[in-house]
């Protein structure tokens, strides 16, 4: 079945991205007073990351989205040059990091200021603003739609890794799903909806996916979509 995504649906604003946001932080510290430092090396859920690292990964991903969107002219066919490094083989390339000598405490301290760099860019950037993003062109909406998947799965990631539970509102999860995955299906729990999109978990009647993409042009642009695989 061919869908595109619903032009009237509510749009996804900067304090959908600060309540997600938010809602890991409150997630990860519970988790943080509860853990030693040592645990936080595990591996996260079904990552080859360590719970650590993948908080890492979400900053990073949250600074490089405001960094994108914030320029006046911003690139559309590249991303800005920053010089992405590997701490270690097979471990996430980032432009940021935490001090290790901060702590839990001080991860999660990044992470809050990474999350409220995008929130204030996409605040504040104009709506006819566009920048590139490897899976299309995308405004301010798409960026921070992009932002709160990538908090609330690798959230998920990291609480899994941790065995904390962490269960996002099902309205938020939906948002995203209307705005990235338009393909997906509309009748099933919207949280297993969005793990299941994102190739962590699995619906009844529906394939597991090992690839899986998500579609950043604004909903107005966007093309029909029949697959959510790469």
């Amino acid at each position: 079945m061919t869908t595109t995504s619903d032009p009237t649906a509510p749009g996804i604003l900067a304090d959908d991205l600060q309540h997600a946001v938010r809602l890991s932080l409150a997630a990860l510290r519970g988790a943080a007073s509860a853990t030693t430092a040592a645990e936080w090396q595990r591996p996260a859920g079904g990552l080859t990351w360590s719970c650590w690292e993948t908080v890492e990964h979400l900053a990073d991903d949250l600074f490089a989205y405001a960094a994108q969107l914030g320029l006046d002219a911003p690139a559309l066919g590249t991303e800005v040059p920053f010089l992405w490094e590997r701490r270690r083989e097979g471990g996430p390339a980032n432009v940021t990091y935490a001090d290790p000598k901060a702590g839990t405490a001080g991860l999660l301290q990044v992470l809050e200021s990474c999350g409220a760099l995008l929130t204030a860019v996409v605040r504040t950037v104009p709506a006819d603003r566009r920048a590139y993003h490897c899976f299309g062109l995308s405004d301010a909406e798409g960026f921070a739609a992009m932002g709160i998947v990538e908090t609330l799965v690798h959230t998920h990631d990291i609480a899994t890794g941790l065995g904390v539970p962490f269960h996002p509102p099902a309205g938020l999860c939906g948002q995203v799903l209307t705005r990235l995955f338009p393909g997906a299906p509309t009748d099933t729990d919207r949280w297993a909806t969005l793990l299941w999109a994102t190739g962590r978990g699995e619906l009844p009647a529906r394939e597991r996916l090992t690839s899986w993409r998500w579609f950043a042009a604004p909903r107005a642009e966007g093309e029909a979509v029949t697959d959510l695989t790469v």
